[in-house]
């Protein structure tokens, strides 16, 4: 069973829709005691970071992310907000994946970033199983969590930075898998399959 946390800062009915694609019928739950119940949670995200962390922390949600076990991932904001802090606000953020999200420094291209993009895999992990050069995913994002013993897969735009990070049970995905056709797809399953 899968679990998609609804802070009120999110797409929750894509990242729904995607599993659903995958034969999975996830649940949106809404209080932190309705977690443990679940083999799986996403963490999805849009929107500022000093917000929805207000939200997780106001709702009791940190507590709860804090003590699960099983396999959670972070889309996006989500993901962002998993890590140690982030410039967006100045606020400190869940912890559970190190490094520090920052400001793109994006030189001459347009801000936010945008469209599509390739990624770079860094590492082999069950998250990038059937990743190529070649595959293209979807981001729309101004932060990016630094390149750091976490990253499993880096984009460039601008800068290099972290697309998708992992440590013990938590994982992050910047880009959206769910708008990524079937290399989100793809990725989604791997998320499923992942074992600790």
């Amino acid at each position: 069973m899968i679990a998609i946390i609804n802070t009120g800062c999110a797409n929750i009915n894509s990242v729904r829709f995607a599993f659903e694609r995958l034969g999975k019928t996830p649940e949106v739950i809404t209080s932190p005691e309705q977690l443990k119940g679940f083999e799986r949670a996403i963490l999805p995200g849009v929107g500022h970071a000093s917000v929805a962390m207000k939200r997780l922390k106001d709702g009791g949600w940190q507590q709860a992310i804090d003590e699960y076990q099983r396999p959670l991932m972070g889309i996006c904001l989500g993901m962002q907000l998993l890590c140690d802090s982030t410039e967006e606000g100045n606020v400190d953020c869940l912890g559970k994946i190190p490094g520090v999200v920052k400001h793109l420094e994006v030189g001459t291209l347009t801000s936010p970033h945008m469209g599509w993009n390739d990624l770079s895999v860094l590492k082999e992990h069950a998250l990038t199983k059937g990743l190529s050069a070649q595959d293209q995913v979807y981001f729309v994002h101004s932060f990016a969590h630094t390149v750091n013993d976490a990253t499993l897969v880096s984009g460039e735009y601008g800068q290099v930075f972290s697309a998708i990070v992992a440590k013990d049970n938590y994982a992050g995905m910047q880009f959206h898998p769910e708008r990524s056709a079937k290399v989100g797809t793809r990725l989604l399953q791997n998320f499923l399959d992942w074992q600790l």
